[in-house]
């Protein structure tokens, strides 16, 4: 990797998506307005948004991130930009980590919007930090990041990016422990679930919203997550094409 490669890269995706007002809408206002709305869906019974407020706060850039990553990704492997930059002196790592570094700067915007109005607007109680709660948020806005460029290697059409939604995104929501805790689950389903990084983040959400101080089990939640998102990184530079056939 070179540092200078990097960071072009990232300016490159920053003034790209500066002329793309819809995707910037997608990823900071959506999660701010999903959880404006779930706090009025719950309005008779604000002890409820304070149980799954927490949780949503980190699954909702979760997926916006990925959703907008892997189509960015995958519009510029189609038009052929991937393979014009792949041609200059530039290497994949450093192609997904400018890509990255790029949408990483975006989610803690999107992480601080989105804590920041679940805090002080919604009047969302945690025991714990806010700004652990914002650590948690901003990690799962990366790992969705890290998500969808991995998976924008797979797919030949903007449609198909999407379609990857339901296979990746929807199975960790189901197991992650928000509807139902994972140890209450048949033994295979909460085996596969403890493999699942939303599962962690949820877990360390948890943590935030019953705890004062920082735990050890919010610390090893908040690494795991961290971890996934740097393997998931990995994968994507060994998965990269330079076009879609």
């Amino acid at each position: 990797m070179n540092a200078a490669r990097t960071l072009a890269t990232a300016a490159r995706v920053l003034r790209q998506l500066r002329h793309d007002p819809r995707s910037i809408a997608l990823m900071l206002l959506v999660p701010c307005v999903m959880l404006f709305l779930l706090r009025y869906v719950f309005d008779g019974s604000p002890r409820t948004f304070d149980s799954i407020g927490a949780s949503l706060l980190g699954v909702f850039p979760l997926i916006t991130m990925f959703l907008v990553t892997s189509i960015a990704t995958l519009r510029e492997r189609t038009s052929g930009t991937l393979e014009r930059l792949l041609a200059m002196p530039l290497g994949k790592a450093d192609l997904i980590a400018g890509y990255a570094l790029a949408f990483g700067l975006l989610a803690v915007v999107q992480s601080a919007l989105a804590t920041g109005l679940a805090l002080w607007f919604l009047d969302l109680d945690v025991t714990g930090s806010a700004w652990l709660l914002l650590l948690v948020a901003l990690l799962d806005a990366l790992l969705g990041t890290a998500l969808g460029l991995f998976v924008s290697a797979f797919a030949a059409s903007e449609f198909q990016a999407v379609q990857f939604m339901p296979a990746v995104i929807f199975p960790q929501l189901l197991l992650c422990g928000l509807f139902t805790p994972r140890d209450r689950m048949q033994p295979v389903l909460e085996g596969i679930s403890n493999v699942l990084p939303m599962s962690y983040a949820v877990d360390g959400m948890t943590q935030v919203l019953h705890h004062t101080d920082m735990t050890a089990d919010f610390v090893r939640d908040a690494l795991i997550v961290a971890a996934f998102a740097l393997l998931v990184l990995a994968l994507g530079t060994t998965t990269l094409r330079r076009r879609t056939p």
